[in-house]
């Protein structure tokens, strides 16, 4: 049986990211909490926003083969630690920071609650 992911991406997102890695190389994704810019998905150039002891690593979307690796800082995390997290894109103007921003579109997260085996997988039954 297949491991279970926290996070996972929706297939015009991985469009959008095979687009961006070609512009840019490696990516990453931050999520930290707060509001505005801060409470959207951020993807950077992979090692471009330095992480640390405060940041938990959810996993990582695969791309063709390729990880992006997904961030979010514990605090937040203390909050969204029993949901799944999917990355999307709509249209709509993105963060400042966020490499989509000048596409005309911004990432965002969905979510759903763990399921018990998740929860129970993850270690949070």
């Amino acid at each position: 049986m297949m491991e279970p992911a926290r996070v996972a991406v929706t297939p015009e997102a991985a469009q959008l990211l095979r687009r961006l890695r070609a512009d840019h190389g490696p990516l990453m994704f931050h999520q930290s909490g707060g509001c505005c810019d801060g409470s959207a998905p951020m993807c950077y150039p992979a090692g471009e926003f330095r992480t640390g002891g405060s940041d938990v690593h959810l996993g990582d979307l695969e791309v063709d083969g390729e990880a992006v690796p997904v961030w979010m800082s514990a605090a937040q995390h203390e909050y969204w630690k029993h949901t799944h997290l999917t990355i999307d894109v709509v249209r709509g103007r993105g963060s400042g920071f966020s490499l989509e921003a000048p596409e005309g579109v911004r990432f965002l997260i969905r979510s759903r609650l763990l399921t018990d085996d998740e929860l129970e997988a993850f270690g949070l039954a």
